[in-house]
C-alpha cells in the first residue's frame, strides 16, 4: 500500500528549499502527498535561529504524537537546523520520533525511515559536513513557474548572534555550469523565474577562487532564453561589489530588487555583532544601487536590542532606516541563542526596552514603506500572476482580485478583468492604491500575455495529486518568508 507524507517547514528560504528536496526524495521512494487523511509520515524541517524554536517544535510534536498513538505504523521524522543542534535530545524529549537527521544528509531520509520501521527503534544520523549537494537530489517544487536554485550552502562568517555556521557548515559553492544547467532544465519545464539562493549569496566564488563569480553568474542567467526574471537572496554587505551592481543593472532579466540585511545602524553595535562593514559602507552600497537602478526596491533585516545597544545606538539605526527608504524591513527583537557568543555578553537589554524600540522601528518602517508605495500610484507595472490557491487568500476571493508580483517584488492585488488570467501569465496594470505592505490595481488590466509558465500551471492542475505543506505561498518568485527572511545574516 502506498504510504503518504506531509512536510512541515519552519524558518528560512533555505529550509523551504530543503523541504522541496525532501518531498522529491519521498515521492521518488514511492510516497504520495497526504490529502485530507492522516499521513503515514510527518516530517518536521526545523529552524534553530528564532526564539523558542525548540518549544514550538516540541509542542507540535506532542500534538502529532497523540495522532500517531491512534494510527499504528505512522512515523515522525525531524530534520533541519534544530535537529543538527540538538541531536539525541530530540529522541530523549520525544521518544516517539522515529528519525532524526541533520542539514548535511537530507538524502538519507528514505533509508533511515525504512531502517526505523524494520528495527523498530529511532534512527539518529547527523553528519558534520555535506554528504551530497542538495540540488543533486530529486525535488518537488511548490510552484511550477518559479523556483529556488541553490548556488551555495554554508557560511564562513562569525556573526556573534548567529548559530547558522555551526549548523550549516562552511560555505560550499556549486560549479557555475551545474547551476546554469539546473536553471536551463527548469526553464525547459516551464519556469520563468528563479531565485538564486545562498546563505551569503554574493560570497559565491570564494571556494572556486573567483571573487567575480557571482556577477558573472548573473550575466550568464541573462543569456538563458525563456528565463524572464532572476532574483537572489540574501547578500552580505561586506561582499557586495560594484561588478554585481553593474551585472544587475545591465542584465535585463535580473530584477530591480535587493534584500540586504542591515542588522544595526550603529557602528559600535555592528562591531559587537562582528559584522565586517559599517554604516557608511552600507549606505554607500544603497546609493550606488539606486544610481544604477533608480526604481530598485531595497529591503532589509534589522535586529533590535542586541546586548549593549544604547538609546543612541538605536537612534542611529532609525537614522539609517530614514536615509535608506526601505520598501520593507523584517524587524526582530534580539533573543539569546544558546551556543552563540552574543548569548553570554554582558548588558543584555531589558525586555521592556527592546519591545518599545521594536514598536518604534516597526512604525517607522511601515510609514516609509507606505510613503514609497503611495509614490507608485498611477504607475504602470508588470506582474507575474500568482496562484490564487496560495496567494491573496480570502480577501482576494471577496474582491475578485488576483495577486501578482511586480518586477521589484512588490505584492499587487489587481483586477483581472473579464477574461481568464492564469497563474504564471504576465499582465500590465496601473496602480490605483497603496498600503504599507501591498499595492492595489482596481482598473482593468492594460495587457495580458499568456506564457509557457501559464501553460505549465494549467497542465499541473490536471495532474495534481495533492499539496505539500512547505509553509510558503506560491507567489511569483518564491517569496521571502514572513517570519524568517533568512537566517538573519
Amino acid at each position: 500500500m502506498t504510504r503518504t507524507y506531509e512536510v512541515r517547514t519552519y524558518g528560512c528560504q533555505m529550509n523551504v528549499h530543503d523541504s522541496e528536496r525532501l518531498s522529491g526524495l519521498l515521492e521518488a521512494a514511492g510516497y504520495q502527498p497526504a490529502a485530507d487523511d492522516v499521513p503515514d509520515l510527518v516530517v518536521f524541517n526545523t529552524c534553530a535561529v528564532r526564539e523558542n524554536a525548540d518549544n514550538k517544535l516540541y509542542g507540535n510534536l506532542g500534538h502529532v504524537a497523540s495522532v500517531k498513538a491512534a494510527h499504528p505504523g505512522m512515523q515522525i521524522a525531524v530534520g533541519g537546523c534544530l535537529a543538527q543542534k540538538d541531536r539525541e535530545t530530540i529522541t530523549r524529549r520525544a521518544p516517539y520520533v522515529d528519525v532524526v537527521f541533520g542539514t548535511h544528509n537530507i538524502g538519507s531520509l528514505p533509508v533511515l525511515l525504512e531502517r526505523a520501521r524494520v528495527q523498530q527503534e529511532a534512527q539518529v544520523e547527523i553528519l558534520e559536513s555535506l554528504e551530497v549537494f542538495p540540488s543533486t537530489l530529486p525535488t518537488k517544487r511548490d510552484s511550477v513557474f518559479a523556483a529556488w536554485v541553490s548556488i551555495s550552502v554554508g557560511c564562513n562568517n562569525t556573526c556573534t548572534f548567529c548559530i547558522v555556521p555551526s549548523l550549516r557548515g562552511k560555505e560550499k559553492d556549486r560549479r557555475p555550469g551545474d547551476v546554469l544547467a539546473e536553471v536551463e532544465a527548469l526553464v525547459a519545464d516551464g519556469v520563468v523565474e528563479v531565485t538564486l539562493l545562498g546563505q551569503n549569496v554574493n560570497a559565491y566564488g570564494v571556494e572556486l577562487g573567483d571573487r567575480f563569480a557571482f556577477g558573472k553568474l548573473l550575466r550568464a542567467c541573462g543569456e538563458i532564453d525563456g528565463l524572464e526574471r532572476v532574483r537572489f537572496t540574501s547578500p552580505h554587505p561586506k561582499d557586495f561589489t560594484d561588478d554585481v551592481i553593474a551585472a544587475m543593472a545591465e542584465t535585463p532579466n535580473v530584477m530591480p530588487q535587493l534584500h540586504m540585511p542591515l542588522q544595526s545602524g550603529s557602528d559600535r553595535v555592528l562591531k559587537a555583532m562582528r559584522r565586517s562593514y559599517r554604516r557608511d559602507k552600507y549606505l554607500g552600497i544603497i546609493e550606488r544601487v539606486r544610481a544604477a537602478m533608480p526604481d530598485a526596491a531595497i529591503t532589509t533585516d534589522i535586529i533590535v536590542g542586541f546586548p549593549g545597544e544604547t538609546d543612541e545606538d538605536f537612534e542611529q539605526t532609525l537614522e539609517v532606516v530614514r536615509e535608506s527608504r526601505f520598501a520593507s524591513a523584517f524587524t526582530f527583537q534580539y533573543s539569546p541563542r544558546p551556543g552563540t557568543p552574543a548569548a553570554t555578553l554582558d548588558h543584555q537589554v531589558p525586555k521592556g526596552v527592546v519591545q518599545e524600540r521594536y514598536e518604534r522601528l516597526a512604525a517607522l518602517v511601515d510609514e516609509i514603506a507606505w510613503d514609497e508605495n503611495r509614490a507608485l500610484v498611477g504607475r504602470t507595472v508588470e506582474l507575474l500572476v500568482s496562484d490564487p490557491s496560495a496567494a491573496g487568500g480570502r480577501k482576494d476571493r471577496e474582491t475578485h482580485r488576483l495577486t501578482g508580483r511586480a518586477r521589484d517584488n512588490r505584492l499587487v492585488h489587481f483586477n483581472p478583468g473579464e477574461h481568464p488570467v492564469r497563474p504564471g501569465d504576465v499582465v500590465e496594470t496601473e496602480i490605483t492604491g497603496a498600503a504599507p505592505h501591498h499595492l492595489i490595481s482596481d482598473d482593468p488590466r492594460i495587457t495580458h500575455r499568456r506564457t509557457r509558465a501559464g501553460d505549465a500551471w494549467e497542465a499541473a492542475q490536471q495532474t495534481s495529486t495533492g499539496s505539500v505543506g512547505l509553509g510558503m505561498p506560491g507567489i511569483g518568485a518564491p517569496p521571502v518568508l514572513a517570519d524568517a527572511p533568512g537566517c538573519a545574516c
